[in-house]
């Protein structure tokens, strides 16, 4: 491509806040419950890509031939990827697109097409604002849409307080900073449950039955290194099957690179070191109550999985 920024791309990220900051400079959006993506137009050339920097064309070809569909011919857009079912977006959906087969993605694509929500324009060959853009390129009603905005205070509360799942929660950005690729100053989240997305370093069997009990969760420290941080066995049903010969595939030392699970404390026991280590490949989102001297204080919930996060994304920054 010709385009000035290389593709894959660093987008710019998000720091967690427990509160929307508020003042002139900043601006409000959904956060909506989605898979991050860019998207790179030139010319005949469409591609796009994950928070993480993997190609997302193959599961998503839907969102691949809307962007190549528009009458503008070179640009580089932020957003992310939704699908409506039924009135509502579902992320389930979304999860089901990662699939190695293109006859299922085919499949998945005729029942239920997917959508852009872009909130960024990194790359216009006219300069025009990211609004003048959307104006002139998106169709209306298309699969390609603006995001909501507003530099309302009072309307950002509004949607961390409304009903409904279609969104994670609000992003405030800095309207006097340039967009800073892989940086996280500049834009902040507030989410409306306390969520972390967490790398499996390793498991522990149930004490009876041979199953899964729990997961072990980890993040990365400011070194670069896997620090445990806690436990999540509240897994559905549904997830329990099949888990114990996905994760035995991926047994593989150490685990944890920093603080590893097993060490002293009121609650250990005899199984506190009996445990599994695992390569670095899976993310988990979780969701908590408190944090503790850098670990969850109690068990965690499990929310999904996430495929289209990098592990190494998993860091000690988004906790409170």
């Amino acid at each position: 491509m010709s385009l000035p920024l290389s593709f894959p791309y660093p987008p710019m990220e998000a720091e967690s806040v427990p509160a929307l900051p508020a003042g002139r400079e900043w601006q409000y959006e959904p956060k909506w419950d989605g898979f991050r993506c860019l998207g790179f137009r030139d010319g005949e050339s469409v591609r796009i890509q994950s928070k993480a920097g993997k190609p997302l064309g193959r599961y998503f070809p839907d969102v691949v031939e809307a962007l190549g569909a528009l009458s503008v011919r070179r640009f580089v857009l932020d957003g992310e990827i939704v699908i409506p079912v039924d009135g509502r977006l579902s992320f389930d959906e979304l999860l089901l697109r990662i699939h190695p087969a293109a006859s299922r993605v085919r499949t998945l694509v005729e029942a239920h097409r997917a959508r852009l929500v872009v909130f960024d324009l990194l790359v216009d060959e006219r300069g025009r604002s990211l609004e003048a853009f959307a104006k002139r390129a998106f169709p209306r009603g298309r699969a390609i849409v603006l995001s909501q905005a507003s530099r309302r205070l009072t309307t950002a509360r509004d949607w961390l307080a409304g009903g409904g799942g279609d969104l994670d929660g609000v992003v405030a950005k800095r309207l006097d900073l340039p967009y800073r690729s892989g940086a996280r100053d500049g834009m902040v989240k507030v989410k409306r449950r306390r969520t972390a997305d967490c790398v499996v370093g390793g498991y522990r069997y149930a004490s009876k039955g041979g199953g899964i009990g729990s997961l072990l969760l980890g993040l990365y420290d400011g070194d670069g290194l896997l620090d445990h941080v806690g436990f999540c066995s509240s897994l559905p049903a549904a997830e329990r099957r099949g888990l114990r010969q996905k994760l035995e595939r991926l047994r593989q030392p150490p685990g944890f690179t920093g603080r590893a699970p097993g060490g002293p404390s009121r609650w250990s026991t005899e199984r506190s070191a009996e445990w599994e280590p695992l390569a670095p490949r899976l993310v988990v989102e979780v969701e908590y109550d408190h944090v503790s001297n850098d670990r969850f204080r109690h068990g965690t919930r499990f929310v999904r999985w996430r495929p289209d996060k990098a592990p190494k994304q998993c860091t000690m920054e988004q906790l409170p």
